[in-house]
């Protein structure tokens, strides 16, 4: 009896929900229904939030469940025009952060010598990886530092963050340092993060810019698109 309720509640759902196109051209597709989220609102937000031409790697949206989110704990990842997000959300804002942190991840390769070229943003973020070192290393956990000052992702190194220190030890030992504890784990999250928190708090600026003033003025000059052609 449950099982048949919960697929008729998912019929409903999908029929309620269908796909499709915004007035830029971005297509969203339903491949699983969503409970107490809005899409077409997150979206909308989404784009009279970010610059049309920050948009313009993104192609299609597709919302459901991907074997990918259990396997790397995700929420959401991009890849090749598309982003693929959880249909699984708390709520509005949740899954309006997860579309906005994406977004941030198709700038990287069109774009990677404005973001990093200059080496500004990797400097900040290696300086602050080597203070949590110290801070780690007081904390008992004694790992070369070596490992923090590898820029690039390191799933080990993801996992002893998220898992041996946990967030919660993170998030009072990074205070002030990174915006979150997610920005530690590599220089493209660090980015990713800071895009976010751009958006996520348009009037609110001042903490980012204090944290990550390099990353900060890389956001501002990334709003105007002539700076990118150059």
């Amino acid at each position: 009896m449950l099982k048949d309720y919960i697929f008729q509640k998912q019929q409903k759902l999908m029929e309620q929900q269908t796909d499709f196109y915004t007035s830029t051209g971005l297509h969203v597709f339903f491949k699983d229904p969503v409970e107490n989220v809005d899409v077409e609102k997150v979206v909308s937000k989404v784009e009279s939030s970010i610059p049309e031409h920050l948009l313009s790697e993104v192609e299609m949206i597709i919302i459901g469940w991907f074997d990918e989110f259990e396997e790397r704990s995700l929420n959401a990842f991009y890849d090749s025009g598309t982003l693929y997000v959880s249909n699984i959300q708390d709520d509005f804002m949740d899954m309006y952060d997860d579309m906005i942190h994406e977004i941030s991840h198709s700038l990287e390769e069109p774009h990677g010598y404005f973001l990093y070229g200059d080496k500004k943003i990797e400097d900040e973020f290696l300086r602050k990886r080597k203070y949590l070192h110290d801070i780690v290393w007081k904390m008992g956990f004694k790992t070369p530092l070596a490992v923090f000052m590898d820029p690039e992702y390191n799933e080990e190194f993801d996992m002893f963050l998220y898992e041996k220190i946990g967030y919660d030890k993170l998030s009072t030992a990074v205070a002030g340092v990174f915006v979150s504890p997610y920005a530690a784990t590599s220089l493209r999250e660090y980015f990713a993060t800071g895009f976010t928190e751009f958006y996520l708090h348009p009037d609110e600026h001042g903490f980012l810019q204090k944290v990550s003033p390099e990353l900060y003025k890389k956001l501002v000059l990334l709003q105007n698109p002539e700076e990118l052609d150059n």
